[in-house]
């Protein structure tokens, strides 16, 4: 089999790529395979549950998986991959990111992306991993990967990363970053997406609350941009998606719905967040803000 397209969703976490994962995935010919930066960690060393709720280790999708990529998953591979992304895939690398282990490295998820494809009988892939160091990496090796750049308000993204929400895994708390620190990661990963856009990488920007707001207008536009020819919307009825069964190895807790899900917009940041903290993130964020059409009209 050939290689697979790859379709990327880069942004900062809680910005709506695992929705809009699920949303494509549900398209003919595409598989969404979740975080594949984290398979390594939370996947193969620590059998974490995938999206259709068996251990990484037994469901029968990853174990097809890791039998057509690599003879089956193990340790020393995943531990390897981890430190290759150590050395390789930082941020800071985005303006230059050759590097002696880069092929290597990359070589690891293309392995991932044709396997899954092989196994899924699709010809198209969606790595929801958001870094866009990862996505910098990918593009650098030659992989036919389009990256799509996930925007979201970032006061209502600092809301988000303000909250107690408890990992379905095992019920711990997932990390809570301060307002401060949101801004700063914000701003960090969407300007390294639109450095890898300037220097020709095909780039595609959607903002979370269009995506709510209007679906089947936002997700016929972007299928359009990303050529998806057999493009069907059945599972979607105005801002009702009934989603099924997906193997997504990592990501927040909405790789774990089935059935129906209402796209509704939440605000809550303009009440729960205070307006201190609203106005820290504002100023910190301001240009790329009003780039991305999140002006006073939203403040």
């Amino acid at each position: 089999m050939s290689e697979p397209r790859v379709i990327f969703l880069g942004g900062l976490g809680r910005s709506g790529t695992t929705l809009l994962e699920r949303l494509l995935g549900e398209l003919p010919g595409v598989v969404p395979l979740g975080e594949v930066v984290h398979l390594w960690e939370r996947g193969v060393l620590a059998d974490e549950a995938c999206g259709c709720g068996r251990a990484f280790s037994v469901c029968p999708f990853w174990v097809r998986v890791g039998d057509r990529a690599f003879n089956g998953w193990t340790a020393m591979l995943a531990e390897r991959v981890v430190a290759l992304r150590h050395r390789v895939d930082r941020t800071r690398r985005v303006a230059r990111i050759a590097h002696a282990d880069l092929a290597e490295y990359v070589r690891a998820y293309r392995r991932v992306y044709r396997a899954a494809a092989e196994a899924a009988g699709a010809r198209v892939v969606i790595d929801s991993s958001k870094h866009a160091s990862l996505a910098c990496c990918l593009v650098e090796a030659g992989v036919d990967a389009q990256v799509v750049q996930v925007v979201r308000e970032p006061r209502a993204v600092a809301h988000s990363w303000s909250r107690s929400v408890a990992r379905p895994e095992d019920g711990q708390p997932m990390t809570r970053w301060t307002p401060l620190r949101t801004a700063v990661h914000w701003n960090a990963q969407n300007f390294a997406l639109e450095v890898l856009a300037r220097r020709g990488a095909p780039v595609t920007r959607i903002r979370y609350e269009d995506l709510l707001a209007a679906p089947e207008a936002t997700l016929t536009g972007l299928a359009g941009v990303l050529g998806l020819t057999e493009f069907r919307l059945p599972f979607l009825d105005g801002t009702t998606a009934y989603l099924t069964t997906s193997h997504t190895s990592s990501g927040n807790p909405m790789r774990f719905k089935v059935g129906r899900v209402e796209l509704a917009r939440d605000d809550a940041w303009r009440q729960g967040l205070p307006r201190h903290h609203r106005g820290l993130v504002a100023a910190l964020t301001w240009p790329l803000r009003a780039r991305y059409g999140y002006g006073r009209a939203t403040a």
